[in-house]
């Protein structure tokens, strides 16, 4: 089968805060007056609040076990912040997204609170980047969930088996595309190791320059 979609992850795929997460999120917590938390503990808090309009739920979960005043309001715009002053796109990202929608349907599937993923869209300038961005914060659920994905496949008009999506995460992306009967291109950083269900693997330094082959051979 054809490739006639890509669908790209947006965080540590096509743009990487310059600086480490967890520092962003020690000076959120310190500008709201809020204990401070790992960066662990706020992802696994993040992965059960992946449907909302903001990130003032993830805060009220982690708050909840303090005796504080702070506010997960405050807290969630502190760090929303934080991040889009750290976040820059991943080198030829953009002209990559362009060049691609000359010959495919090319939409974005990314998780998290829609105020959080739509802002980061636009200090990157990236509105009107893709032929359709889903924001799973907007959604019944989020990825690794069938119907995420199944969301911006009927977005874009077409069937899962000429899909092809591309991220960074083995669990969210990669097993979840897979499942939902998309191709998958596992996009690696250093941390990451390559998943073995993966189509093809793409170092994220090199996307913009390694991708269009990848596709034009699983095509």
């Amino acid at each position: 089968m054809g490739v006639s979609a890509v669908v790209f992850d947006l965080d540590y795929t096509l743009a990487v805060p310059e600086r480490e997460r967890q520092l962003l999120l020690d000076e959120a917590t310190a500008a709201a007056g809020a204990p401070a938390f790992s960066r662990a503990e706020y992802l696994d808090a993040h992965r059960r609040n992946l449907t909302n309009e903001t990130r003032a739920p993830i805060f009220a979960d982690l708050l909840a076990a303090y005796d504080t005043e702070a506010s997960p309001t405050v807290l969630a715009s502190a760090y929303r912040e934080a991040i889009e002053r750290a976040l820059v796109p991943v080198p030829g990202a953009e002209s990559l997204v362009r060049d691609l929608r000359r010959r495919y349907r090319v939409g974005l599937l990314t998780d998290g609170p829609v105020v959080a993923q739509r802002d980061k869209l636009d200090v990157l300038g990236w509105d009107d980047l893709f032929d359709a961005a889903v924001v799973t914060g907007a959604l019944p659920a989020g990825k690794p969930d069938e119907r995420a994905f199944r969301a911006v496949l009927d977005h874009l008009g077409v069937e899962g088996k000429s899909a092809v999506y591309v991220g960074d995460d083995a669990d969210t992306d990669i097993h979840g595309a897979k499942d939902a009967g998309l191709r998958a291109v596992h996009v690696l950083g250093r941390e990451r190791k390559a998943c073995p269900r993966a189509d093809a693997v793409v170092a994220r330094d090199s996307l913009g320059a390694d991708l269009p082959g990848v596709l034009a051979r699983l095509g």
